[in-house]
């Protein structure tokens, strides 16, 4: 059974886990967002690419949410000595190795995707993990700060400045330019079911599906296409969606999670908080909804809830 997954961070990575548990994994592709890729002292940091690749491979720090288990910060210790602004963006001494390797690859001309795939070998990882794209894409958002207009990166907004600043605008930087990575589309056009996984809707999915050519891929498959919400009773598990969604006119709900997937869902996944809501989306949205438990505590719930997305499909093995 070939599988497609769209991927965000955190969340994909723990709801990818338990998928990878339902089904062979040799059949699973995930493309994953690159638009929060940022060049960070000089190295290319790519933070939701190593979240999967970290989570798929079991070596990720599940207590702190992001990085390696048993890592270290030597290095950011010492350089936050010389000067606290080279430190904003926290990189452990295990992680540092993986920026070095794709920073060092990348300046010799290997594409993205190529790179993806060796860090993903290194960890014994099965599934296929494909950037969204090897051309550059970034997702920059407009802030007010005291009065004045700024635009960042949305990296320095999230972790440098903590979201505290009030966003205007949110645009994905060159990706109507960016071509999908190679097998991106292949695996869309091939896939037995597309898995929406519960990332942020506007900050990791969305420039997934502004990239050129997406949308209209998942258009064309959307009677096998299903989303696992990451809104549980009107707030994000983790992350700002609350900050970003009402940003491009969307409520901060499960419903509100669905309409930025409109017209490419067969099916939606709601917590049982928001079971209230299953009849409004079905009828507005047009999906057929099934509700459980979405709040991935281990590997256990996050397995029932990739099942649960496979049963909407009639897909489990």
């Amino acid at each position: 059974m070939r599988i497609v997954a769209l991927a965000g961070g955190i969340g994909a990575g723990k709801f990818l886990r338990g998928l990878a548990s339902n089904v062979p994994p040799e059949q699973v592709t995930v493309i994953v967002n690159t638009a929060d890729d940022m060049v960070i002292n000089g190295l290319h940091v790519s933070p939701d690419l190593d979240s999967v690749t970290y989570w798929l491979g079991d070596v990720m720090d599940r207590d702190r949410g992001w990085g390696r288990r048993d890592e270290t910060f030597r290095a950011m210790e010492e350089l936050r000595r010389f000067d606290e602004d080279f430190a904003w963006f926290n990189l452990g001494d295990l992680d540092l190795a993986t920026h070095l390797l794709r920073t060092r690859l990348l300046a010799e001309g290997v594409p993205l995707s190529h790179v993806a795939a060796r860090i993903a070998e290194r960890f014994g990882i099965v599934p296929r993990i494909l950037p969204a794209s090897d051309d550059p894409v970034t997702t920059r958002v407009t802030v007010v700060s005291m009065g004045r207009e700024l635009d960042l990166h949305f990296q320095e907004y999230w972790v440098r400045r903590h979201a505290q600043d009030e966003v205007r605008a949110i645009r994905y930087e060159g990706a109507t330019q960016a071509r999908p990575a190679p097998g991106v589309l292949e695996s869309i056009a091939d896939a037995e079911a597309i898995i929406i996984c519960p990332s942020n809707p506007v900050a990791s999915v969305g420039p997934i599906l502004a990239i050129r050519g997406v949308r209209e891929a998942l258009e064309e498959r959307r009677d096998v296409v299903v989303g696992v919400s990451p809104i549980v009773g009107g707030a994000p598990l983790a992350g700002m969606a609350d900050k970003l969604m009402p940003v491009v006119g969307l409520e901060v709900s499960a419903l509100g999670a669905a309409l930025v997937y409109e017209g490419l869902l067969a099916g939606w996944v709601v917590d049982e908080a928001d079971r209230g809501l299953a009849p409004k989306i079905e009828e507005i949205v047009g999906v057929r909804v099934v509700v459980t438990d979405t709040i991935m505590r281990n590997d256990e719930v996050a397995a029932a809830l990739a099942r649960s997305a496979l049963d909407l499909l009639g897909r489990t093995r």
